[in-house]
């Protein structure tokens, strides 16, 4: 009797609790990368956070910080491996937090949206991002991401622009944003993705 309530004991604490959601920024840790356009997605879980007044603590391949709403436990995470690397901290913490693939939503920058626009999409390429592109490599392309438009790059100017910061009239519209972009996350974890998907992505 007792094998048998340690198995059913086992079983169901190695499940992934489908009410808990990995919420992931990707950026590059480091004052020097503060406030650039490489960093949105850190902007954004720590507008989260700020909001649900939770703070963000050193941790294994990143910071973390955790709140709930709504019946939902969110997991903020911000990868302390550089953009490139991401991959590993996000599946570490995926399976650190029992965290089912089909809650995770990956928040970057993109180029190739004009500044402002977003795209919430359920899986796909990499689309040049480097950070996706390793998560690509360790997860498959099958989760959620929220794309922000950071604008075009100068031509040759790709890296500096990316890892520039923002210009005065950009930063003064980055507030409604983040809000925008926060609203994303949870409509993600209470509505779903489709129908998250109709509501935000407009043009």
């Amino acid at each position: 009797m007792f094998a048998i309530l340690k198995k059913l004991f086992q079983r169901t604490t190695t499940e992934p609790d489908p009410m808990k959601y990995l919420i992931v920024g990707i950026g590059n840790m480091g004052a020097e990368y503060d406030g650039t356009r490489h960093n949105i997605g850190f902007d954004v879980v720590d507008a989260m956070a700020k909001k649900h007044k939770v703070h963000f603590k050193n941790d294994q391949l990143g910071d973390l910080a955790e709140f709930k709403t709504r019946g939902r436990t969110f997991v903020l995470l911000k990868p302390s491996t550089y953009v490139n690397l991401s991959g590993k901290s996000v599946r570490y913490w995926m399976q650190k937090k029992k965290i089912q693939k089909s809650n995770l939503l990956v928040i970057v920058d993109d180029m190739n949206l004009p500044f402002g626009k977003s795209r919430l999409r359920g899986k796909g390429s990499d689309g040049g991002h480097n950070g996706l592109k390793d998560i690509n490599q360790m997860l498959g392309s099958d989760y959620a991401r929220l794309r922000l438009g950071i604008g075009n790059a100068p031509k040759g100017q790709h890296v500096n622009f990316v890892l520039g910061p923002w210009s005065d009239a950009e930063r003064d519209e980055l507030p409604a944003i983040f809000d925008m972009a926060m609203q994303v996350v949870v409509s993600f974890a209470t509505a779903g993705i489709g129908r998250t998907m109709t509501q935000f992505n407009k043009d």
